[in-house]
């Protein structure tokens, strides 16, 4: 029997879906692991080596923990136990480190701020993180390609301990951006601390525009139900496949457990699509032709769409919706549509549809050619897309 220790946050759902997906390997191959949960906070009373004399004392094979970059993890591999690390502040080597596609993660949400019109973005979180430079990186290159002249703001605070947060320069910031704005957050805590500052500014400046999602639109990252739900209005948020990471966290400790000499290696999550809730539901633009024609748009992306249906949507001509559009979008209609598809095609595939599936969803018979136009767009072929 296998004994697995996980000391990380189980107040979130990051945690909670890791370990559900360990469960679930375990279930499926029939494997007699017990799962053990102690708190990240036991650190702060025991230290690091008193975790480590606790496991060895209960016969761990395994920890999975959030460990600091300051501390010897070596204490745990010295006694024989698998360390993986679950990454908040950096990555280790030498051991397996569960971690994401951050960079991807920031991209997505770009896009998807790009589509909805906005023109102005932001990005909030702790410096000296991975995941939240990562995003960072992610999110800001994907709007200099689209948006090259686009504002973009940061406010990554070193100021505090790494899951707090100093709310009076987070107010200072936010008062400072030009409205509208959208604004990724490194994850849902934080997302959660820009409805906060929002609802005290508010309070505080009855003039001022500090509305959710009318002056300032929110996504988080992690799709923590909780969270979202708790904060008002409710979060929308970058989800992720935790639990499929969990199952392959899970084959890897039981590969290493069976040989010792198997080579390690880093597994990553894969992003899996925004969920949109009242946060960033809405589409910005000064026309509120366009703005129609958005909403129009995405709500019905899963449609065979032609120009004139869209144009149908507004009293404009064809021509001069299509003039309008350009003008405002930086590209024609019928790209703006491809692209969109194309992103939503894409987010079916990681989810695990197949390219059939996943154009059959989206209103497509041909397949080579809406694999032509994905390819077109994404640079790779919707089979390699997978791959990747």
């Amino acid at each position: 029997m296998a004994r697995i220790l996980l000391m990380t946050d189980s107040s979130e759902a990051f945690s909670r879906r890791l370990l559900r997906g360990i469960s679930q390997y375990a279930h499926a191959e029939h494997e007699a692991w017990s799962l053990s949960r102690i708190p990240i906070s036991l650190k702060e009373k025991i230290g690091l080596r008193g975790i480590a004399a606790h496991a060895k004392s209960i016969n761990t094979d395994a920890i999975i923990g959030q460990f600091d970059k300051r501390e010897d993890i070596e204490i745990f591999t010295k006694k024989g136990i698998i360390v993986i690390a679950q990454d908040y502040g950096i990555r280790f080597e030498g051991i397996p480190n569960i971690s994401a596609n951050h960079h991807d993660g920031g991209a997505i949400v770009a896009t998807y701020f790009i589509r909805h019109g906005f023109d102005s973005f932001a990005f909030f979180g702790p410096g000296d993180t991975v995941f939240s430079e990562e995003r960072k990186a992610g999110f800001e290159e994907a709007i200099r390609k689209e948006r090259p002249d686009a504002p973009i703001s940061s406010l990554m605070t070193r100021k505090t301990a790494l899951w707090g947060c100093d709310m009076e320069e987070l107010c200072e910031w936010l008062e400072s951006l030009p409205k509208p704005v959208a604004i990724m957050a490194c994850d849902d805590n934080w997302a959660y601390y820009i409805t906060e500052a929002c609802d005290r500014l508010k309070v505080s400046n009855a003039e001022g525009n500090f509305n959710i999602p009318e002056d300032i639109a929110v996504v988080g990252v992690n799709n923590d139900d909780t969270i979202c739900g708790l904060s008002n209005p409710n979060l929308s948020s970058l989800d992720q496949d935790i639990e499929k990471c969990g199952y392959r966290v899970a084959m890897m400790i039981n590969e290493m457990l069976h040989n010792p000499e198997e080579v390690v290696h880093d597994i990553l999550i894969s992003p899996s699509g925004i969920v949109t809730r009242q946060s960033s539901d809405i589409f910005v633009n000064d026309d509120a032709n366009i703005t129609a024609v958005l909403k129009y748009i995405h709500e019905n992306i899963g449609q065979k769409l032609s120009v004139d249906d869209i144009v149908a949507q507004v009293p404009l001509s064809r021509r001069l919706l299509e003039k309008k559009f350009r003008s405002q979008m930086n590209t024609s209609i019928a790209e703006y549509v491809r692209k969109v598809r194309v992103d939503s095609m894409a987010s079916l595939l990681e989810k695990g549809k197949t390219v059939s599936e996943a154009a059959f969803d989206l209103g497509y018979s041909d397949i080579k050619n809406i694999s032509r136009i994905f390819k077109h767009i994404k640079g790779v072929s919707p089979s390699d897309y997978c791959k990747k």
